[in-house]
Order: structure tokens, then C-alpha cells, then sequence
């Protein structure tokens, strides 16, 4: 199996993959690693592989060209036509593996999807950064956008490391006793919330349940830099009319569809505003056209 990993700092990867099992399953030939360094895919003497977010808002915004380009190279398309653009018409064709996004806003990684992954001869990922990244990347070019949980980092290198161990070592031959990867914790038919209610119920070291929080607990909404047109995909207008209220409710409700689409048990039993209120019936009541 081959990784290819996608990032703005290339160096951080010298360490996670020396040692463990991902060191011996390279040095075994079972695993191929490779880190790019999304600048090489940029066109300007800075560099440059981010931008303000259209709308205004705080931090920098990964661009969609560099990401896009750097992606297409590594892979095979059907046809020899690199599908990502919808001014080509007609079907796109899928990718030939697996194009991970990892994203604080994307569904939780978990020991099925390692499996899934198990099963693919080639797998890219590629880090987010700053602010995140524009969204036509999730849209329109990674397969999944995956979180390992609910917390903020300062980067996908980190969960990037973690996908690529996870995944190793559920390869034929990775570990020494192949029994190792069957019997562990979320290996079986169990999902985590029955291990950790047998946990629990073994009384081992768990805090007590904490209370709902009065509001919801939301994933970010997308976020998109220049440039504004990007291969047939625009911007959403209202993030280019500089009406602060109809961005702020527009970003609520992006935020509310895309935990509703990767996170919906984040919503469970949450007090929801009038507001988010009006904003989720009307997502739930068009939410196929999304």
C-alpha cells in the first residue's frame, strides 16, 4: 500500500514514520510512504498556498488550485482526464483511491473506516491548515473528510499520522501475532459506545456523565478564499455582498447543515435558539439539495 501525504510542512513527518510498526512495515515493503510539499504545486515567486476568507473573518484560508493540482498528479483518472472540473460536463469519473481530507469538521474516524481503507492499494491525505481549507476541496475533490475527534488542532499532520498507523497495521504480515488486530478495542462487531459502556459498567476510571450543553455543540461552516471562480465552481454570493447579517446567518447555517451531514449526534438533544431553530427546518425540509 502506498501513501501519499499532502502538506505545508513536510519535516513533521521524519518522525512519525520511524518507528513502530509503520518503520517495519516500510522497511518490510508493505507500506510505501510519501510526503509532498503542497508548494512545489504553487505558481507565484512567495509560494503563496493560502488567502484572506471571503466574507471577512479571522485567519488564512488554504486556496483550492495548489491542492487540486498536487492531487491530480499523484493519481491515475480514468481516461487519462483529470475529472475535478465542472466545466468539462458530463459524469465525472472516480478517483482510483481513496482522497482524505483531514478536517476538525469532518466525520470521526473510526476503526470500520480504517478497515475500509485496509482494503485500498493507495490512499492520499492531505493536511488542512490556518482557518481550514476552501471548501471546494471537500466538495468536489476529497472522497472523505475525516476528523479523529472533538477538538481543534492546529493542523491535519497529526491526524494524518494517525490514519496512515491506523491503517498499517491492519495490513497481512504489519504485526507479529495477526490475532493482535482482531481481539483489540473496536475490532469486533462493538461500536465504542458499548465498549465504554462495559467499561463503565467494570467500574474503571470514567468521569461522571456530563450535562447537555444549552446550546449545540456546531462543526465550522466552509470557508472559501480566491479565487472567487475556481474550474466552474463560484463562491456563494452572499460571502462576496459584504451584508454582514446574511453572512453571519448564511455561516450559521452551513455550520448547522455540515454537523446535521458528518456529526448529527452533536445535535442530540441540544436546546436549539429560535433561530437554529428556523435554520434546521429549513435545512431538514430541502436537505436532499444540499
Amino acid at each position: 500500500m502506498r501513501f501519499d501525504i499532502v502538506t505545508i510542512f513536510p519535516d513533521f513527518f521524519r518522525g512519525p514514520l520511524d518507528h513502530g510498526i509503520v518503520r517495519r512495515a516500510r522497511e518490510a515493503g508493505l507500506v510505501e510512504t510519501r510526503v509532498h510539499d503542497l508548494r512545489d504545486w504553487t505558481h507565484d515567486r512567495h509560494r503563496t498556498v493560502d488567502d484572506r476568507p471571503f466574507g471577512g473573518g479571522e485567519g488564512m484560508v488554504l486556496k483550492p488550485e495548489p491542492i487540486f493540482e498536487a492531487v491530480e498528479s499523484l493519481l491515475e483518472w480514468p481516461e487519462g482526464r483529470a475529472p475535478f472540473d465542472s466545466t468539462q460536463g458530463g459524469p465525472r469519473p472516480a478517483p482510483t483511491s481513496p482522497i482524505i481530507l483531514l478536517s476538525a469538521s469532518g466525520k470521526v474516524f473510526r476503526q470500520e473506516t480504517a478497515r475500509r481503507f485496509a482494503g485500498c492499494e493507495r490512499i492520499v491525505l492531505i493536511c488542512g491548515r490556518y482557518e481550514g481549507v476552501d471548501e471546494r476541496v471537500a466538495e468536489h475533490l476529497a472522497t472523505d473528510e475525516l476528523s479523529i475527534g472533538d477538538f481543534v488542532l492546529s493542523g491535519g499532520e497529526l491526524p494524518a499520522a494517525l490514519v496512515l498507523d491506523a491503517v498499517t497495521r491492519l495490513l497481512p504480515g504489519a504485526l507479529g501475532n495477526e490475532a493482535s488486530s482482531v481481539y483489540e478495542s473496536f475490532s469486533g462487531s462493538q461500536t465504542r459506545g458499548e465498549v465504554s459502556a462495559q467499561l463503565l459498567a467494570k467500574k474503571k476510571f470514567f468521569p461522571a456523565p456530563c450535562p447537555l450543553p444549552p446550546e449545540p455543540c456546531l462543526l465550522d461552516c466552509p470557508h472559501y478564499t480566491r479565487p472567487a471562480e475556481f474550474r466552474g465552481w463560484a463562491v456563494p454570493e452572499v460571502l462576496l455582498s459584504g451584508n454582514h447579517e446574511e453572512i453571519r446567518l448564511w455561516r450559521r447555517k452551513m455550520a448547522l447543515a455540515k454537523t446535521l451531514r458528518n456529526r448529527p449526534e452533536l445535535l442530540a438533544g441540544a436546546a436549539f435558539s429560535e433561530e437554529d431553530s428556523r435554520l434546521l427546518a429549513d435545512l431538514r425540509s430541502g436537505y436532499s439539495t444540499l
